[in-house]
């Protein structure tokens, strides 16, 4: 499946100075869940019989989908990507997986922590090459996309990662100057006598929280920048995205979203507490030999807190989504001849998706392609483009802005999914 993100790029170049009529096109999506109802399941099924094998071409049917279905300024995207180039990436991510658990299991520690510095250093690259991988495969009205951010840019942005790393270092080396009976316990030989477990203090439990926040702001930080970086080195001809939102504007839906999880959390606390007594009590009144049946209880209300706890995570998670895309297809373009504007509401997305994984549960996951379908719909169609110009006059001077055979070579030549 795609992300709408793809359409805001098949908009204009600046043709001329000369002030033009604003056009207005609604995204539309004209998938049908029933209709993808058949794909999935045919994706499902082989990908059962292949042991996982058929998910590359799972990948690339259910893209030319969402993608064929997709309708921007009344044209259809397509998905152009070379099958082998998709099976290359699947076959290299499962070859690196299968050396890493066989590292893992077989004790060889240093292959382990080469394999774990060496996924930190290359995820930057792996990221932008998909990214290339899937611009590149992106065309709408014969229109190649592109993202042409250099590895020095990808780099940059991926600071993050690499203050995160520097964060929890620090972290460590705090606690054992903190603590010298823990650093004791970490150098200790695996054949000395056990030792006594070193006693948390305060200031201990204050340094592991500032990792943790910083940590967040850390990961909050990679998202802001990568999604910039997207859209700004995002192109389609000659224009490339123009982008708006501040590092600020992420943080303050992160913490709303906490917000909403706290305040989830905490309903279902009350609900599962009153919920508790009154079966417990219950339980006393109807049995002389309550033993049995409060062993029964306790299990049955173990797993299902567990569950429910998974479940309470489904409103902060489709609230952050909801609010994450207003703010991005509210303030991106593309040059200065085409904008986006987005009318989702957040609470009628959250009620969906909370509809959607209830039906799931209740159909034991048969309902999922049709909450896929749903939910990409009210998404893709709450965006409206706006462009300066006509669409035929657009496409045509996109058209001459093309690099020809040879640029459609390279860019199917970039990336790997």
């Amino acid at each position: 499946m795609i992300d709408p993100a793809v359409a805001y790029r098949a908009a204009a170049p600046r043709t001329t100075a000369q002030a033009q009529k604003i056009d207005a096109h609604p995204l539309e999506f004209t998938g049908r869940g029933g209709e993808y109802f058949r794909v999935w399941i045919v994706n499902v099924l082989l990908s059962i019989l292949t042991l996982g094998l058929y998910t590359p071409w799972a990948r690339r049917r259910t893209a030319q989908y969402f993608y064929s279905h997709s309708l921007v300024a009344g044209s259809p995207l397509e998905f152009t990507a070379q099958q082998r180039k998709m099976v290359m990436g699947f076959v290299l991510l499962m070859l690196l997986t299968l050396a890493y658990n066989i590292a893992a299991n077989t004790g060889q520690d240093l292959a382990v922590g080469l394999f774990l510095l060496g996924g930190a250093a290359l995820a930057p690259y792996v990221w932008a090459s998909a990214m290339r991988f899937r611009l590149g495969a992106t065309r709408w009205r014969g229109l190649r996309l592109q993202f042409t951010a250099s590895w020095k840019e990808v780099y940059l942005a991926s600071w993050p990662v690499f203050a995160l790393a520097a964060v929890w270092f620090g972290v460590f080396t705090g606690l054992q100057l903190l603590s010298p009976e823990l650093a004791q316990a970490l150098d200790a030989d695996d054949s000395a006598p056990a030792r006594k477990l070193p006693e948390f203090t305060g200031a201990m439990g204050a340094l592991v929280a500032l990792g943790m926040v910083l940590s967040i702001l850390c990961f909050i930080r990679l998202e802001y920048n990568f999604r910039s970086l997207l859209v700004r080195k995002a192109s389609i001809g000659t224009e490339a995205g123009r982008w708006k939102p501040v590092y600020t504007d992420f943080v303050k839906i992160w913490l709303a979203t906490v917000v909403v999880f706290v305040v989830t959390v905490a309903g279902l606390g009350l609900v599962l507490t009153a919920l508790a007594g009154g079966s417990m009590a219950l339980f006393a009144g109807k049995s002389r030999s309550p033993g049995l049946w409060l062993f029964v209880f306790i299990i049955v209300a173990f797993i299902g807190v567990a569950f429910l706890m998974f479940l309470a995570s489904a409103p902060a998670r489709a609230y952050r989504e909801a609010r994450m895309f207003q703010l991005m297809w509210s303030n991106v373009g593309v040059s200065h001849v085409a904008r986006f504007r987005c009318r989702l509401r957040t609470g009628r997305y959250v009620r969906l998706r909370l509809r959607n994984m209830l039906l799931t549960l209740v159909t034991l996951g048969l309902y999922r392609p049709f909450a896929l379908v749903s939910e990409y719909r009210m998404k893709f169609e709450s965006v409206t483009l706006h462009t300066k110009g006509g669409v035929d006059q657009i496409a045509g001077a996109m058209a001459r802005q093309q690099q020809g055979a040879l640029g459609d070579a390279l860019a199917d030549a970039a990336g790997l999914d």
